[in-house]
């Protein structure tokens, strides 16, 4: 009787600790990322966020990279709009695709730009939202996208990207990163 309550036990601790692991992984995965930018930057970092915009005019495209159900990064090249004042990045999609299934389960994504000219590139790390909202997909919507997005109501889908980090390598303009662990040139943007 004594050994049976005590697994009883053991087996309800076992059930309480899942339920916080769960509950700890979900609080990771879904925080809210503040959409205002920092306006508190030194000169250095408003340097990097000068020349990573640069980079990221120029690239044009830039590589979309979410995780799947097995953690396996996937990246996929795509068409992002320029950064607002804010440094947010929009984006759009088929609402059909792998990605937004991704980001509906883990929104932590990164997006990358890479200056080919230069040896350069821009990674930003933050948190992708999908947005379905009728207005705001109008007003975003580019001259041509018609051909890919037939029933912009049903086939067009946006991800509004808001970075919290920012990370620079720019061989030109001297942002070549630590010369012994190579890390990038770092700035918070949140």
């Amino acid at each position: 009787m004594f050994f049976e309550g005590r697994c009883c036990i053991f087996e309800f601790m076992n059930h309480i600790n899942l339920l916080l692991i769960i509950i700890l992984v979900a609080s990771c995965t879904n925080k809210e990322v503040p959409e205002s930018l920092r306006r508190d930057f030194s000169n250095e970092e408003q340097k990097i966020i000068i020349h990573s915009k640069k980079i990221i005019k120029e690239a044009y495209f830039g590589t979309l990279i979410t995780i799947d159900n097995e953690g396996q990064p996937r990246a996929r090249v795509m068409e992002p709009f320029t950064p607002d004042e804010n440094f947010i990045i929009w984006l759009a999609t088929n609402p059909k695709s792998r990605k937004v299934a991704q980001i509906e389960k883990n929104s932590l994504v990164t997006l990358h730009y890479y200056d080919k000219a230069n040896f350069g590139y821009v990674s930003l790390m933050g948190s992708a939202y999908l947005i379905n909202d009728e207005s705001i997909k109008a007003s975003k919507f580019k001259e041509g996208w018609d051909q890919f997005y037939k029933n912009q109501k049903e086939d067009y889908l946006l991800i509004k990207f808001i970075p919290k980090t920012l990370e620079l390598i720019s061989i030109p303009n001297k942002f070549t990163g630590d010369s012994i662990t190579w890390k990038p040139h770092q700035v918070l943007l949140r």
